[in-house]
């Protein structure tokens, strides 16, 4: 890639923000809409998962086929393909008919998705070279998903309430539209000077791995946890992990490099990336159900509710950025860790009393929390990594955050689906209340996997493990972990 002068570098990084833009906005409007769409297609819960689930799971599929791809044939040729299917997929989901077009076409949606946010989180990495100037700019693209979560709910809650759920979709078209031409005009080309072969069994390995899991988590409620169909895809679901684990150590060039585990800032990314999402895939989930069809409210009043929560994203995000850039990522690990639990706890403890303050307490809290997690994640993943791996290494964290959002909305469900009667009942609203205890108790747990494995991977050790993986790459590494120790 040619050296940009810094105006240029802000607005790729701003057309950038652009495609995380409509893929974060996509989703907290389509939470928003969940009851209205329950409610017209005469959906169950699991019709109610699979609407965030068919997009999360093709998107987790796919990031990383599109982070090496783009490394091979281009960066910016991807990422405009990602934008006019995306853009296409949201003209589609607007038509939809029925309940599993609605799926159907979401899955198309995620296709271009996951051409998007990946790419362009390497066309960032490659553009932003310095190691603080890198740290803002993640900030900055934290702070894009803050905006989406505080312009989602009111968006999508004036749009349902006038329009009409199918509204929320066509949004996407001018900003997708925009973004496509912006590209074309001023974000350069670049390539992977050492690109990979594609990997057909090993994806193939990835999809069987993350559909067969989420179909059992999703539908086991349904099937029963123990039912030959539950442990059929069950047994699919162990096998697809074991032959990723004994195949790709075997090729020279693999889907899925293991030996970027052996870095443990980059294992905790992983993991981190995984609780975090799933924390906040449950949360969303969850409130949009409880506020709308257990408290009555439309969904604009739905969408207040969880303003606080986004603007505290919103503000955190680049104070995040920066806590990074100039004391490493340890201090917004923690913080992020606790904040995220003790929301939980709030939640666990007091959602079933309804407890006004104690709730709005709770949305800012759990803002506040995920605003800071985001920006360690992607810096941590990519830090230490070969700048010529810098696109797999970026689809590996993004694919953790969708892996996260898939299981986050799958188990949630599943716990609801587990103790609620069918919708419309006189029972469903204690029924509801009481089974979202535990699932409270479950982003609680999320939350404190981020305080813990935050903890255990930004440490000396864990700094010396990512210096030792990038030299057996035989490559110069990204950058070196920041540290509070050398500042």
């Amino acid at each position: 890639m040619p050296e940009l002068s810094h105006r240029h570098r802000i607005l790729v990084l701003a057309i950038c923000c652009m495609s995380l833009l409509i893929v974060s906005l996509d989703n907290t409007i389509l939470n928003v809409a969940l009851p209205t769409m329950r409610r017209e297609f005469d959906a169950s819960i699991s019709g109610m998962q699979w609407t965030i689930d068919a997009y999360t799971l093709v998107l987790a599929s796919f990031l990383m086929l599109a982070g090496s791809t783009a490394d091979r044939i281009g960066r910016r040729k991807v990422f405009q393909a990602g934008l006019l299917v995306f853009t296409l997929g949201s003209v589609l989901c607007s038509l939809a008919p029925n309940l599993e077009c609605l799926v159907a076409f979401r899955m198309v949606q995620a296709v271009g998705g996951s051409m998007l946010n990946p790419v362009a989180m390497s066309i960032i990495t490659n553009t932003f070279t310095e190691p603080r100037e890198r740290a803002r700019a993640i900030g900055v693209w934290g702070g894009v998903v803050g905006i989406s979560m505080a312009a989602g709910p009111l968006v999508g809650g004036l749009l349902v309430d006038s329009v009409g759920w199918r509204a929320i979709f066509l949004v996407n078209l001018p900003v997708g539209l925009a973004a496509l031409f912006l590209t074309a005009r001023y974000v350069p080309e670049s390539r992977a000077p050492k690109p990979r072969r594609a990997d057909p069994v090993g994806q193939l390995l990835v999809i069987v791995l993350l559909g067969a899991l989420t179909y059992a988590i999703i539908e086991a409620p349904t099937a029963g946890w123990t039912s030959p169909l539950i442990m059929t895809f069950a047994a699919m679901a162990a096998a697809a992990l074991a032959g990723l684990l004994l195949y790709e150590p075997r090729r020279a060039e693999p889907l899925i490099d293991l030996r970027f585990f052996q870095s443990a800032p980059f294992s905790g990314a992983t993991v981190i990336a995984i609780a975090a999402f799933a924390a906040l895939g449950g949360f969303l989930f969850l409130s949009t159900l409880y506020l709308q069809d257990v408290r009555g409210l439309d969904a604009l009043h739905a969408g207040v509710w969880m303003l606080p929560m986004a603007a505290m994203t919103l503000v955190c995000a680049p104070l995040s950025g920066r806590l990074v850039g100039a004391r490493g990522p340890r201090a917004s690990l923690l913080i992020a860790g606790v904040a995220m639990t003790v929301s939980g706890v709030l939640f666990a403890a007091f959602e079933a009393e309804d407890a006004g303050p104690s709730r709005l307490l709770a949305y800012v809290v759990f803002g506040l929390g995920f605003g800071f997690v985001n920006a360690p994640i992607t810096n941590t993943a990519v830090a230490g990594m070969p700048r010529a791996q810098a696109g797999v290494a970026a689809a590996v964290a993004s694919t953790s955050r969708q892996i996260g959002q898939t299981l986050g909305v799958a188990v949630i469900g599943a716990v609801l689906a587990s103790g609620v009667a069918v919708a419309h009942t006189a029972s469903y609203a204690h029924d509801f209340t009481e089974a979202g205890r535990p699932a409270w108790w479950v982003i609680t747990g999320c939350g404190l996997a981020v305080l813990v494995f935050g903890a255990l991977s930004s440490g000396a050790w864990a700094r010396g493990t990512a210096r030792r993986t990038a030299e057996r790459f035989g490559e110069e590494p990204t950058d070196k972990l920041q540290s509070t120790e050398n500042r």
